[in-house]
């Protein structure tokens, strides 16, 4: 009985956590350039059982030999295996606004290792002075003309802050920008290879896990992109389909509650009544 105990509260769990990456992807459907998440949800390495019992031969000294009896095969639960971020191109959405700029990826080489694409960023700094990566084009610029990112400045091709001293400026395709026609920075793009090595902060921001800075991808000869002013790239979001899933994950859990439920009366009712003498 505690086998089912224990196969009921590993489907709750893993739906719980299904349901609250569901609910993340919901609350980011309309950030710019968010990925969203999907889960791999596996079974337990299933388990044969076999009873073991003695067989008597109709020997003078009654001879025991022993015997394994099979009953079958037992499933023990499931769990969530992985999360992983959705890494498409999300569709593009024009603002007119002009800190708006879309990372726009053309040709992106393979993993060799993996035979997964790899991804481009902006870079950013955040506010403790770390690198960081994103794929949010919805800049803006603070009381010092610094160009940001939810917060974040936005790094150029030297790694420095870009300062940008004047409401009117472009974008070109390359990421260079242009006051009054001057290039004053260049936009970088990063280069994840691995996208394995990435773990999300929130709010779209990407850190990689062993503490390395990616790549730039300017003059990278294997990948082509290119900016574009006065457009976002929209979350990878399916709004109707996570609604669907989220329904799913819910049930899933409610019928594995009722499960647990009916265990728990049911050794409720053999510790409290079954032997009771009347």
């Amino acid at each position: 009985m505690l086998r089912g105990l224990y196969t009921a509260t590993a489907g709750m769990l893993t739906q719980q956590r299904r349901t609250e990456m569901l609910s993340n992807n919901m609350a980011n459907a309309n950030t710019a350039g968010y990925k969203a998440d999907q889960s791999t949800i596996r079974a337990f390495p299933e388990m044969l059982l076999q009873r073991m019992e003695n067989k008597t031969l109709p020997t003078g000294n009654g001879m025991n030999v022993p015997g394994m009896q099979t009953i079958g095969s037992l499933n023990s639960g499931v769990y969530l295996q992985e999360i992983k971020s959705r890494d498409i191109q999300g569709e593009l959405k024009e603002t007119g606004l002009v800190t708006d700029v879309a990372l726009i990826e053309e040709n992106v080489p393979l993993n060799p290792e993996t035979n997964v694409k790899g991804s481009l960023f902006f870079a950013v700094q955040n506010q403790a002075g770390e690198e960081r990566y994103t794929r949010n084009g919805h800049f803006t610029l603070d009381e010092n003309g610094l160009l940001l990112s939810d917060g974040n400045q936005v790094l150029s091709r030297d790694g420095q802050p870009i300062s940008i001293q004047s409401g009117e400026f472009s974008v070109t395709e390359a990421g260079d920008v242009l006051v009054n026609g001057q290039p004053v920075a260049q936009i970088d793009v990063r280069f994840a290879a691995d996208v394995r090595n990435l773990v999300k902060e929130g709010n779209g921001i990407y850190r990689t896990s062993d503490g390395q800075a990616l790549p730039t991808a300017i003059d990278n000869g294997d990948i082509q992109y290119n900016l574009k002013q006065k457009y976002l790239e929209n979350s990878t979001v399916d709004i109707g389909r996570t609604y669907t899933d989220m329904m799913t994950a819910y049930r899933s859990f409610e019928a594995n509650q009722k499960v647990l439920q009916a265990y728990d009366k049911s050794m409720e009712k053999a510790a409290n009544e079954i032997g009771r003498l009347s």
